[in-house]
């Protein structure tokens, strides 16, 4: 039975899943794949997505940054924490899963109005500031399929890469504005976004005049530990 679990999850490194989509991938019964799947899910080694679809789910980078073998979660929290304390709002770290973000990380405002996003919770990358910060560094091909459905434009996307950070207003959800920058790999890929988000209100229309010099700054220091740790082994 472990084995068939391992097989679940392993298809699950795709991306989101349907259950006939876990049935095809593993070959295994269809009430075998679902009570798996359910199994997993309780243990919150699986998760679902907006649309019902399973995926990965948030104890596996809970347990990856315990094992100490994901050196970005295990930084991650202290620079999230100061990026709130420095901004007022609460800060968040996207990874992308196939046609999904997912939050790994999170730092929320104490008190009063904020927006919380626990961590594990799934998010399209249709919308919101920190889609913009993971796609705009994509090949042409990734980058061009994910406009085909985005609330953002290509022109947008060239905005972000010229400023190095994303801003977006009532994109994902009215009344909430964000600010992202990317995390880079010691190689230079775009492996994450930093963010911070909050009710227009306070973040006003214009939100990355308050708050882009702040994500940059927090998105950078974790690039750079990322890069000190690589240098080191």
């Amino acid at each position: 039975m472990l084995d068939k679990a391992a097989m679940v999850l392993t298809a699950l490194e795709q991306g989101p899943m349907t259950l006939a989509g876990l049935v095809a991938a593993t070959g295994l019964a269809r009430p075998t794949a679902h009570r798996l799947a359910v199994a997993l899910e309780h243990h919150r080694l699986v998760g679902r997505d907006l649309q019902g679809r399973f995926v990965l789910g948030p104890r596996l980078a809970e347990l990856a940054m315990s094992a100490g073998e994901d050196r970005l979660l295990a930084v991650a929290g202290p620079i999230l924490n100061r990026l709130r304390d420095i901004t007022g709002e609460s800060a968040q770290l996207f990874r992308r899963q196939a046609d999904a973000r997912v939050c790994v990380a999170s730092a929320d405002r104490p008190t009063g109005l904020r927006d919380s996003i626990p961590v594990g919770s799934v998010l399209p990358m249709n919308a919101g500031s920190a889609a913009q910060a993971l796609l705009a560094w994509e090949e042409p091909d990734k980058l061009h399929a994910g406009l085909l459905t985005s609330n953002f434009s290509a022109v947008a996307l060239t905005q972000v890469r010229r400023r190095g950070w994303a801003q977006s207003v009532a994109e994902r959800e009215q009344g909430v504005a964000s600010v992202s920058a990317p995390v880079r790999s010691p190689g230079g890929k775009v492996i994450a976004a930093v963010s911070v988000s909050g009710p227009v209100e306070r973040l006003t229309r214009q939100p990355g005049r308050l708050h882009a010099p702040a994500v940059m700054a927090a998105a950078d220091r974790l690039s750079e530990v990322l890069r000190k740790n690589a240098d080191e082994d």
